[in-house]
């Protein structure tokens, strides 16, 4: 470093030039120091505008070719350490970067609740209590003597870490909330807005918490005051309009979810095209699919269901049941009226059904093979960036693996989720996922699109009761439309 340097360094204010004369206005004090890069032209001008000499002017002018433009930290002490490594950014030129602890009049952590306590407001205690949390932003309740009376900002330390407020009337913090009183020419909207992006944020492991001693010395870019004014009135008209889109895109994306159901229910109801009644009806189709399981289970491949549903509707316009020799009324499982041509059915007298393996940490024998859980399964898509692998013998490769076309849905988790393999590749399936496959050459997608539709009208796992699973005979059993094949 050149002596026009240290004498530069040694000269400057705590915040850049252009605020220096007002924190030598408002008396604030300073424990450290932070400069900006050492860019001999802005040092110059500095120099101009501290020292009013041509002198440093000159030397600092002379000195710009031997600048190594890194940037430097002055401790009360005198000495001169360089914090390149810190700096995340490159600012404006009339910007500088400072420590919190530089720019504040107060930084310190809430303690305990004050014994004058009110879960209200009222004339005895009207001052707001706060602590750490986004809930009311924090409101734990009210106190008759605040503890902070100027314009502060508020950092949750504990729970959802980061959560910044400002707050511009007289509060009490507690539960070691983080409240900081900055200097008045650094704008409370503007030093929210720095926290907000620079502050670490989150509710995970990875931040316990954040304490004042993690606060303090942290580096936050500075502008000069009409530019903090500018750019909080800028980001605030930003914000707003980002609202405003918000709420439009909400309103857009219910009504195409009111559309897209509105469709789904009528193309399940056979009302989304004209009945052609020259189409194959669904009675015939449902015979060949009973003949089909019939020769499957003549070759072992499948074993007789002992009790197989037949649904049919009776002289009197009720919907009947019959399972072996029993006959009962189901009219209140039935939704809807089908068209003629339309069958009932339960789903496990169309689909063959199973789900996949469940995982034992002790089995280390076989195939060690990728699988998919409920995670990677979202409703018509699947997210394969995080595969896992475990270990399936001969047995089990055929009853876990999934194909292409087949639905696959969610026993667990969001139950009923479902969606449809895509992919040429095979995988298999852990046992919170049912594997579906049609008899009949069967349409997937208008069972995917039934199984959406009953999970939004609470068909699946009841309205308002939230089920631990979506078992294999609850599968088995939930009642569905058959419409002819052509339709």
């Amino acid at each position: 470093m050149t002596a026009a340097q240290k004498v530069f360094l040694h000269s400057l204010s705590p915040i850049q030039a252009d605020v220096n004369t007002h924190y030598h206005e408002s008396g604030a004090s300073r424990t450290d120091i932070c400069y900006r890069r050492i860019n001999l032209k802005s040092f110059s001008c500095v120099a101009l505008l501290s020292c009013n000499t041509n002198t440093y002017h000159k030397e600092f002018e002379k000195s710009r070719e031997n600048s190594c433009n890194l940037h430097y930290e002055q401790f009360p002490d005198g000495t001169v350490k360089c914090i390149e490594d810190e700096i995340p950014f490159t600012l404006p030129d009339k910007w500088s970067w400072a420590r919190i602890s530089s720019i504040s009049e107060e930084v310190f952590a809430g303690g305990d609740k004050p014994e004058n306590f009110s879960k209200k407001q009222n004339e005895e205690c009207p001052y707001a209590i706060y602590s750490n949390g986004v809930e009311k932003d924090g409101l734990y309740g009210f106190t008759d003597i605040p503890r902070v009376v100027k314009p502060s900002i508020t950092v949750s330390g504990r729970g959802t870490i980061g959560f910044s407020c400002v707050r511009y009337a007289p509060f009490f913090p507690i539960v070691r909330l983080i409240t900081i009183t900055p200097s008045p020419l650094i704008l409370l909207e503007f030093l929210d807005f720095v926290f907000k992006r620079l502050l670490e944020t989150g509710t995970g492991s990875s931040i316990p918490q954040l304490t004042v001693p993690m606060v303090k010395p942290k580096l936050i870019p500075i502008p000069p005051l009409k530019e903090q004014q500018k750019i909080v009135v800028t980001a605030t008209d930003f914000f707003e309009q980002i609202k405003i889109i918000d709420e439009i895109g909400a309103d857009l994306f219910d009504t195409i979810s009111t559309v897209k159901s509105k469709i789904l229910d009528l193309a399940i109801r056979g009302k989304l095209v004209p009945q052609n009644p020259d189409d194959e009806p669904a009675s015939v189709l449902l015979e060949r699919i009973r003949a089909e399981k019939e020769e499957l289970i003549r070759q072992g491949k499948i074993k007789r269901d002992k009790k197989e549903s037949v649904i049919f509707k009776g002289e009197d316009n009720s919907y009947y049941e019959k399972i072996g020799n029993d006959v009962v009324c189901i009219d209140e499982e039935i939704p809807f009226d089908l068209p003629d041509s339309w069958h009932w059915c339960r789903l496990g007298t169309i689909f063959a059904h199973n789900t996949g393996k469940a995982l034992n940490a002790s089995n280390n024998v076989g195939q060690k093979l990728t699988y998919i859980t409920t995670s990677n399964l979202y409703w018509d898509r699947f997210e394969l960036a995080t595969l896992k692998q475990m270990f399936f013998i001969d047995s089990e490769i055929d009853k876990c693996t999934v194909k292409k076309g087949d639905l696959l849905v969610c026993e667990g988790g969001d139950i009923g989720r479902s969606a449809i393999w895509t992919f040429d590749d095979n995988i298999r399936i852990q046992n919170h996922i049912h594997r579906l496959r049609p008899y009949g050459s069967l349409n997937n997608r208008f069972y995917y699109y039934v199984m959406f539709l009953w999970k939004r009208n609470g068909f699946i796992g009841g309205q308002g009761i939230g089920l631990q699973g979506f078992s294999s005979k609850a599968l088995h059993n939930l009642i569905v439309p058959l419409p002819p094949l052509n339709e």
